[in-house]
């Protein structure tokens, strides 16, 4: 059919095509992520923050052990994605977007290290994922989304939306590790919320076309 059509014609319908085909991609995306990181929740992991030196790709530390940012790495990583590579190469590419030099002081990326730090995750899906509103009603985060919030002390916080939700209905349930390994909880709004995404890697590839025909990132 596609044949047929003027070339401005066969653009269109290809990007509505392909734009379909990742819509419905996501709508499967999302319910998958947030079924991964429940079954995280089945996982005995001692809270330990450590630097390990680990393998690149798909590197890990020690499965008993893990922090927040861990039960999102792994959760993704059940889905064929590895945060590991994708957050390395994009800080290779625009390391002075992250925060590595001046919070940690680092002149490069540091691919055991950077897939673990919640600001650089912050930064990671806000340019190669959708920048949702953060909202104080519970019907705003869908199951699949990604949170960061802000624990006394100035502790970062990362967890993933679940497709459960509390006893009252008003929101659904967390799952996160905030040191008793992860956990299925009722913790939406028990913290300010810093941060509010979604991310999977088709979008990536679409917002990273968009992001250089408009000039870069921002």
């Amino acid at each position: 059919m596609l044949k047929h059509l003027a070339p401005a014609a066969t653009i269109t319908l290809s990007f509505l095509l392909l734009a379909s085909h990742g819509a419905a991609a996501a709508q499967e995306f999302y319910p998958d992520l947030a079924r991964a990181a429940l079954e995280r929740t089945r996982h005995r992991v001692s809270y330990d923050g450590a630097y390990f030196k680990i393998p690149y790709p798909n590197g890990d530390i020690p499965s008993h052990l893990g922090v927040c940012t861990d039960v999102v790495i792994r959760s993704y990583r059940v889905l064929g994605i590895d945060l590991q590579k994708t957050v390395h190469e994009d800080m290779a590419r625009h390391f002075a977007a992250y925060p590595s030099k001046r919070i940690w002081g680092l002149s490069r990326p540091d691919r055991n290290i950077d897939h673990h730090r919640v600001p650089n995750l912050r930064v990671f899906f806000a340019c190669n994922g959708e920048t949702l509103p953060v909202s104080d009603t519970g019907e705003a985060y869908r199951a699949g989304d990604l949170v960061t919030w802000m624990l006394p002390g100035n502790l970062p916080h990362i967890g993933i939306v679940s497709s459960r939700f509390s006893p009252d209905g008003q929101r659904r349930l967390i799952v996160h590790n905030i040191g008793a390994g992860p956990k299925l909880e009722d913790v939406l709004f028990r913290f300010p919320i810093t941060g509010h995404y979604r991310y999977h890697a088709d979008f990536d590839a679409g917002q990273a076309e968009a992001s250089s025909i408009n000039g870069g990132r921002p």
